[in-house]
C-alpha cells in the first residue's frame, strides 16, 4: 500500500523543471533547515512539503536515468547487445 499523503500533492512546476543536481541540492538545503530546528512550525510544514516534492522528483529522475542505462548494454565487441540488463547501484 502506498502512502497517499506523499503522492497526493502534484510536483510544483518550478521543481519539475529542475535538473537532478539542482533538485538534490535544494532537498539537502531543506533537510539542513529542518534539522537545524530554527524554523517556525508553519514554515517547517511548508519545507517538509517542498522536501517531499523534491524527493519524488529526484527519484523520478533517477528512475529515468536507470532506464536509459539499462538500454545501453554494450557487448564485448563494441556492438550494442540485444535486450537490456538490470542496472545495479552498488
Amino acid at each position: 500500500m502506498t502512502d497517499k499523503s506523499e503522492h497526493s500533492e502534484a510536483i510544483a512546476p518550478e521543481i519539475a523543471a529542475m535538473s537532478f543536481e539542482v533538485a538534490l541540492a535544494a532537498l539537502e538545503e531543506v533537510v539542513r533547515k529542518l534539522e537545524g530546528g530554527q524554523v517556525a512550525l508553519e514554515d517547517s510544514i511548508d519545507l517538509y512539503s517542498r522536501g517531499a516534492q523534491l524527493k519524488r522528483h529526484c527519484e523520478a529522475k533517477l528512475r529515468a536515468a536507470q532506464e536509459r542505462v539499462e538500454k545501453i548494454v554494450i557487448a564485448g565487441d563494441g556492438e550494442s547487445a540485444a535486450g537490456t540488463e538490470p542496472f545495479v547501484v552498488e
